[in-house]
């Protein structure tokens, strides 16, 4: 039974800094990319970072570039995302995600594996 519980939301002052994680039970993590997406209110959920299975890879969504950095620690079978500079717009509820499905990394059916989401608000 594949999990991902992501942790680390909450309610921060714009400019602020928040880090989320993400902690895989049940699959071996490093078998698979991984991924954060968020969702706004009204608003698809949209690939905001990406990182390949053995970390050499990141790609970031133009709205947080500079801002935000993902990261993964296979031993612990996590995902991390550190968001610096908060702005009111990167409000949404976070999601990680795993999966090895091809496709372009910011398209939800690359991933196998979600998680239920973690709160952010700025």
């Amino acid at each position: 039974h594949v999990q991902l519980v992501e942790s680390g939301g909450g309610s921060v002052q714009a400019g602020g800094s928040l880090r989320l994680s993400c902690a895989a039970s049940g699959v071996t993590s490093s078998h698979y990319c991984m991924a954060w997406f968020r969702q706004a209110p009204g608003k698809e959920r949209e690939g905001v970072a990406y990182i390949s299975a053995g970390g050499g890879t990141t790609l970031y969504a133009d709205s947080v570039k500079g801002r935000f950095t993902i990261s993964r620690d296979n031993a612990k079978k996590a995902l991390y995302l550190q968001m610096d500079s908060l702005k009111p717009e990167d409000t949404a509820m976070y999601y990680c995600a795993a999966g090895s499905s091809g496709g372009r990394w910011y398209q939800e059916r690359s991933y196998n594996y979600w998680g239920q989401g973690t709160q952010v608000t700025v």
